[in-house]
């Protein structure tokens, strides 16, 4: 695991397989995969087991409660502040023309980093499962959080201690309507939280803050139809929190957008249908072979004029 200092904090992440760019002869860009709350980005282990032999797979551990190292005092810790260090992220690894692949509240930072116009080292983007528009917080396991965070870290620690037994974490308000096979994982995810006090202390200003603001998403799907590069929208098919009709807006609303829909799968694709998820990233991250004609590829000048008209109004 490597670690790198950000404005927020220290930021834990995995840095694995063929590196290269989209022209390489590696055979793709460079795949950047955002978890989502209380998780790591050990929920990316079996995509990147599969990915990671033809494409660099980049996977930070975020500060959404299951991280191991505490944030500073003054961090953001609210979604379009984890996104703004999501960008930070990209930009001190200069990682460029990257693959943003997220899942359950990964896919909505993956939705706030290109309707905010961030997205200048993104060249096309996975959506997997993931809040969408109203849909925050998400289902009855996102309720319960909403509620938890209302606790003192004190209490908050009290409550988490269920979460050490497996058939708790199996409940539809904890993990139980998210993953259909992805018990140890969860077991992995409390540790940080049941254990040391600044993480949870962390975890309930992250839980508060993420929460204060139902209507962010609302407002990012507004501005998704800026983001004309290629997008992925893959969803679990027996999804029970995050509606499929979400999925297939989404798709509607990227202009290059496409649906992928998987069964046998809950939330937590990543866990449930590793390899199923791994070939739907392959595939659509598999460059072309390369034309020697071609120059270097430009940004897409809508996306550049729309962001700029946007931001020139917000001046």
């Amino acid at each position: 695991m490597r670690e790198i200092e950000l404005t927020a904090g220290t930021v834990e992440y995995e840095d694995t397989g063929v590196r290269g760019g989209a022209d390489a002869d590696s055979g793709g860009p460079t795949v950047v995969l955002l978890h989502g709350l209380m998780m790591d980005a050990s929920l990316w282990d079996g995509p990147i087991a599969e990915l990671s032999g033809e494409r660099r797979c980049v996977a930070p551990t975020l500060p959404l409660g299951a991280h191991r190292r505490a944030m500073r005092d003054d961090a953001d810790l609210s979604l379009p502040g984890v996104a703004r260090l999501v960008v930070e992220f990209l930009d001190r690894l200069d990682l460029r023309d990257v693959t943003l692949v997220g899942n359950d509240t990964g896919g909505a930072l993956v939705q706030l980093v290109i309707a905010e116009c961030a997205a200048e080292r993104v060249g096309r983007v996975v959506l997997v499962s993931c809040e969408a528009f109203d849909n925050l917080p998400p289902g009855l396991t996102g309720r319960t959080l909403a509620l938890a965070g209302k606790l003192s870290p004190r209490m908050f620690g009290l409550f988490m201690q269920q979460m050490r037994i497996g058939a708790v974490r199996r409940l539809p308000v904890a993990f139980g309507w998210l993953t259909k096979r992805g018990g140890a994982a969860t077991g992995r995810w409390m540790r940080p939280v049941i254990t040391q006090p600044d993480i949870r202390r962390d975890a309930v200003r992250m839980l508060r803050a993420v929460f204060a603001d139902t209507r962010v998403l609302l407002r990012a799907a507004e501005r998704l139809p800026v983001f004309d590069r290629p997008a992925l929208v893959v969803w679990a098919r027996d999804d029970r929190v995050m509606p499929l009709a979400h999925g297939r807006r989404l798709a509607e609303l990227l202009p290059q957008g496409q649906l992928v829909e998987i069964g046998d799968s809950y939330t937590l694709v990543p866990l449930d249908q590793p390899t199923e998820l791994a070939a739907a990233v392959r595939e659509f991250t598999r460059v072309p072979d390369p034309d020697p004609r071609r120059l270097l590829p430009a940004p897409p000048s809508g996306h550049q004029s729309a962001c700029h008209d946007r931001r020139a109004d917000r001046g």
